[in-house]
């Protein structure tokens, strides 16, 4: 690959694919907990999303701004094709290696 993609990194990348239309920080960690029992902080989250942003795996831009929020505006996220490709190419190097994994665990 390019680019490192760390674990946390690549759980980003894959929480903002699920999510779609919705992936903004708040969103981004409640559904990363749900799907992984882990509680990213909010400042380590929003340090992995400006890092993949500028990969350029990602790209973001603020929504409007809701009575919810006290007239802040969320900031949302989406991948991009490089993005895409990056997860498509650590899920193929995953494969590979657990494939070979199992075939030597029963031959061996």
């Amino acid at each position: 690959m390019k680019n490192y993609l760390g674990e946390f990194e690549e759980l980003i990348l894959l929480t903002i694919g699920v999510l779609g239309n919705e992936a903004y920080g708040v969103g981004i960690k409640d559904e990363m907990h749900e799907r992984t029992s882990k509680k990213p902080s909010i400042g380590a989250l929003h340090t992995g999303l400006q890092r993949l942003e500028t990969k350029g795996y990602i790209e973001s831009w603020e929504g409007g701004a809701t009575s919810e929020r006290g007239g802040r505006k969320k900031r949302y996220y989406k991948l991009t094709n490089l993005g895409m490709e990056t997860l498509q190419k650590a899920h193929e190097i995953r494969n590979e290696m657990f494939n070979d994994l199992t075939k030597l665990a029963w031959n061996g």
